[in-house]
């Protein structure tokens, strides 16, 4: 990390810091995919029982990523909104754990996703961290740009 002290919590994705978080993720994604993603999130879902929105923190305090889940079902949460201002620096590497562990601990067995295929960046984070391609899922099932994936989370 660079020596870099990374802390994550739990937080409101109608916070002033969610909102910009969600706001720059959204400007990145027009730029790479053409779609700002909103469409296909709801802040009110994350803020449900067994549901979490997080932002992670740099040493000074400032928000540098985000990442939540939703419930699918009871054993399946969604991954949504995953983010880091700078890249390589592993700030999504410890959301997305930090996401994986508190889900588990919840009771869910797995997680999902839906990027979109052009979003080379994206599909290879999550092959790094385990997820595998499924077949597309939910109102993503019949869209080619669409890649969904599931990762078994250890309880």
């Amino acid at each position: 990390m660079n020596g870099k002290h990374i802390t994550i919590e739990s937080v409101s994705p109608f916070s002033e810091e969610a909102t910009s978080l969600m706001e720059e993720l959204s400007i990145c994604l027009r730029d790479i995919t053409g779609n700002e993603g909103r469409n296909s999130f709801d802040p009110n879902d994350v803020c449900k029982e067994k549901a979490m929105f997080v932002i992670a923190r740099d040493e000074n305090g400032s928000a540098i990523g985000c990442g939540a889940f939703r419930p699918m079902d009871e054993k399946t949460a969604e991954v949504k909104r995953m983010y880091a201002k700078e890249k390589g620096l592993g700030v999504g590497n410890l959301i997305l754990s930090y996401l994986e562990s508190q889900a588990s601990q919840m009771g869910y067995e797995s997680f999902r996703l839906e990027t979109r295929v052009i979003n080379k960046n994206a599909v290879s984070f999550y092959q790094r961290n385990g997820y595998e391609v499924i077949p597309n899922y939910g109102h993503y099932k019949d869209r080619g740009e669409s890649i969904c994936f599931e990762k078994k989370l250890s309880i």
